[in-house]
């Protein structure tokens, strides 16, 4: 499990999710907006919408929250034009970076992201430098206690998952991205709880931070970034022992 999939667990256990910072709606409300201005106001001809819509209901967004959000996306609805962007960059000792920006103010948010690399020790990069770090994935997460892991590895298999494995206190199923969709419908179907399905950028490396210098200040610069009103999604390859993780979170 990369640094930054460790790091999610171990907010989910201390309580310190971005729904306890008031950004979750937010998030998904862009994203379906985005997807919907981009592919069509139609979920079932737009996978990347339906995928949003997935993931707002989970959250338990309002359904006139998501359909006004799909409105907007297709112009049917005045509203703000999100440009949505990916920045790379390098974090302390050479961590590689990726983030998920949806802006309406592309000179603001490069500028911003740029202080916060710089002031952790780290800096943006040029479109590409760290992308080939990473393969775009389909993963699927189950609480242990509430599944038997056997069970939901036969049903996740079946339905066209690529591994499983149990780590940092979670069931995480991989898929194709094509396949998240499917897969999450065949344990949804079974009545397995999941705590989140998300396309996300795998790390094929990862760096392992062992000193507590570097380390907290790649923890730092991770919640700054994920934390920013406008970042979606923070992509990274970094490795911190839990122990170590515990400590500085």
């Amino acid at each position: 499990m990369s640094g930054h999939s460790k790091w999610a667990t171990i907010k989910r256990k201390k309580g310190k999710l971005d729904q306890e910072r008031g950004k979750i709606f937010t998030q998904h409300i862009k994203e379906i907006t985005v997807a919907a201005r981009e592919g069509g106001g139609d979920p079932v001809n737009n996978a990347r919408l339906r995928t949003a819509i997935a993931a707002a209901k989970g959250v338990n967004m309002p359904a006139d929250n998501i359909k006004r959000a799909i409105l907007k996306g297709t112009g049917q609805l005045p509203g703000v034009v999100y440009e949505s962007i990916t920045y790379e960059g390098y974090g302390p000792a050479g961590v590689a970076i990726m983030l998920e920006v949806m802006t309406d103010n592309k000179n603001r948010i490069v500028a911003e992201i740029r202080h916060m690399l710089t002031k952790h020790g780290g800096n943006l990069g040029a479109a590409g430098c760290v992308a080939w770090m990473f393969e775009k994935q389909g993963v699927i997460t189950v609480d242990p206690s509430q599944a038997d892991e056997a069970v939901v590895t036969e049903i996740a298999i079946d339905a066209g998952a690529e591994d499983i494995s149990t780590e940092g206190g979670s069931i995480e199923i991989i898929t194709d991205p094509a396949n998240l969709e499917t897969v999450k419908e065949a344990l949804e179907a079974k009545k397995i709880p999941i705590l989140s399905a998300e396309i996300t950028m795998n790390a094929k490396n990862s760096v392992k931070l062992t000193n507590e210098s570097e380390a907290s200040s790649m923890m730092k610069l991770y919640e700054s970034l994920e934390e920013h009103d406008d970042v979606q999604k923070v992509y990274s390859n970094f490795d911190i022992d839990e122990k170590l993780m515990e400590k500085l979170a």
